[in-house]
């Protein structure tokens, strides 16, 4: 296959697991040298570090919340000391809970804000303090579907994603001065992640309206990601790239 990502360095956010583990395998595998991060589970971890190494190089693993400022600094930091800078990041660390509105506790919508929006604020900012630095980088947001699409999805989960729409477009246009670029990806539901947490006739459902007939696979959006971070894709910036299947 072509390494369009090679000698690049990455950051993942949320990329032990699921979507996160799939971007992060096909990144490795495209010739980048890939850091991970996570919050709680260690064991999923330690089998992304086996799956990444054995795709490219010996990834670095940072483990705490995208949310906790602290973390970031010391993340951004590590991967620049270790590697010398910061080419690519992708914000893809997210939450959500299946609530009714009547059911959503105030708790709830600030820890899904928090995560989902806040997270790549904070991220976002530690990296651009290198990239603007050496002029050259790209931000890849990673959105959802159902920001934009009828669907029935949990309220503070679709209004974080609807946020990453405008967060992106208002960072691409302040940082592109720079020639860094920004930019979103919003997959349809795939066949791991939150699509895991679904019934199985919401599944059904959703498929049945996708003129594909199917889910994403995982190596399809890593393959996207691939190339919306490359220098292939050089000019596009504060873009919204929607993989669905044609919903």
């Amino acid at each position: 296959m072509s390494r369009l990502l090679e000698g690049k360095r990455c950051i993942v956010t949320g990329g032990t697991r699921g979507l996160g583990l799939a971007m992060s395998v096909g990144l490795a595998r495209h010739g980048a040298r890939v850091a991970l991060t996570y919050k709680n589970d260690d064991a999923s971890a330690e089998e992304a570090v086996k799956l990444v190494r054995a795709a490219g190089d010996e990834p670095l693993v940072f483990k705490g919340s995208v949310a906790d400022s602290a973390h970031v600094r010391s993340t951004v930091d590590a991967v620049v000391k270790a590697w010398g800078g910061i080419d690519a990041l992708v914000n893809n660390a997210a939450i959500t809970q299946v609530l009714p509105i009547s059911l959503l506790e105030e708790a709830d919508w600030d820890q899904v804000m928090s995560v989902n929006v806040k997270g790549v604020y904070l991220f976002s900012r530690a990296v651009l303090r290198h990239m603007i630095r050496v002029r050259k980088g790209c931000i890849l947001n990673i959105g959802n579907f159902a920001s934009e699409r009828i669907i029935e999805a949990p309220i503070h989960y679709a209004a974080s994603k609807s946020a990453l729409r405008g967060l992106t477009e208002a960072l691409a246009r302040e940082v592109g001065r720079y020639s860094i670029r920004v930019n979103l990806l919003a997959p349809g539901l795939a066949e791991v992640g939150m699509a895991q947490g679904l019934p199985q006739h919401r599944q059904r459902e959703y498929m049945q309206q996708c003129p594909t007939g199917r889910l994403v696979r995982p190596e399809e959006v890593a393959e996207m990601v691939a190339f919306l971070v490359s220098d292939s894709n050089s000019f596009m910036t504060g873009a919204k790239v929607v993989l669905d299947g044609g919903l």
